[in-house]
């Protein structure tokens, strides 16, 4: 990485970089450090939302239904 670019990126020889994508399709560069602060928005983008504790629900409830509705017919019911 060229010295003027690790410079104002205030990286030493060792530190750790990324390289995060940005909306307009190209790559951002990011020193990566120990300060939880400097994290902020590294990870936006990258991770659907969780589901909500209903659509989990529901998700268990078919599931369940669906292995019954298999075992009642190896069973021949």
């Amino acid at each position: 990485m060229p010295q003027t670019v690790r410079k104002s990126l205030g990286l030493q020889a060792g530190d750790r970089v990324d390289f995060v994508a940005d909306e307009a399709g190209g790559f951002r560069v990011v020193a990566l450090r120990k300060d939880v602060k400097a994290l902020r928005g590294r990870f936006a983008g990258r991770a659907k939302p969780a589901p909500s504790v209903n659509d989990m629900a529901a998700a268990v409830q078919a599931e369940a239904a669906a292995r019954d509705r298999a075992s009642k017919r190896r069973r021949g019911k």
